[in-house]
C-alpha cells in the first residue's frame, strides 16, 4: 500500500464547541464533504459512531459513480471550551483507507481547525485518491466556514 498525508489549516469565525457539535454529527457531512450525497445507517456506541457514507464522482460531467463507503467517527470533547478534537477512518471499495483528524483550537474571535488526512491506497490510485481528497478538504473549509458564519 501506498501512503500520503495531506493538511489543511483555516480559521472559522465560530467557537470550538460549535464547530465540534457540527463535525460531530454525521448527516451534517452531506454536502460538507462535496462528494457526500448521503448518509445512513448511523449506529452509535459509546463515544463512537459508525455509519454508512455515499460518495459521488462524475466523470467528464457526464458518468457518474456512487462510491459507498464505511465511516468510523470518534469525538473527544475533553479540552472544550478551549479544544477538541475529531477523529476516525474511512474504507472503501478498491482497498483505499483514510483516517482523518480534526484539530479544532480557540483562536480569536473563533477556532483553528487542522484538517488532516492520511491516505492509504493499493499501487495506481494514490495520486487520485489524494487529489480527490484535496479537493474535499479546500472545499469542506468554505462550507463549514459558511455554514457556522455570524450574521452581521
Amino acid at each position: 500500500m501506498l501512503s500520503t498525508e495531506l493538511k489543511h489549516t483555516f480559521q472559522i469565525a465560530a467557537p470550538p464547541d460549535e464547530v465540534f457539535a457540527h463535525l460531530a454529527q454525521p448527516l451534517h457531512y452531506v454536502g460538507l464533504s462535496p462528494l457526500v450525497v448521503a448518509v445512513r445507517d448511523v449506529r452509535r456506541n459509546g463515544g463512537t459512531v459508525n455509519y454508512t457514507a455515499v460518495e459521488r464522482f462524475r466523470f467528464l460531467g457526464v458518468l457518474q459513480r456512487d462510491n459507498i463507503i464505511d465511516v468510523t467517527l470518534a469525538a473527544v470533547p475533553d479540552g472544550l471550551p478551549h479544544s477538541a478534537e475529531i477523529f476516525g477512518e474511512v474504507r472503501s471499495p478498491g482497498r483505499v483507507r483514510m483516517s482523518y483528524r480534526f484539530a479544532i483550537d480557540r483562536h480569536e474571535a473563533g477556532s483553528v481547525v487542522t484538517d488532516t488526512l492520511h491516505l492509504r491506497t493499493p499501487p495506481g490510485l494514490l495520486r487520485f485518491a489524494a487529489s480527490q481528497a484535496g479537493a474535499v478538504q479546500r472545499a469542506r473549509a468554505c462550507v463549514l466556514t459558511d455554514r457556522l458564519a455570524r450574521p452581521v
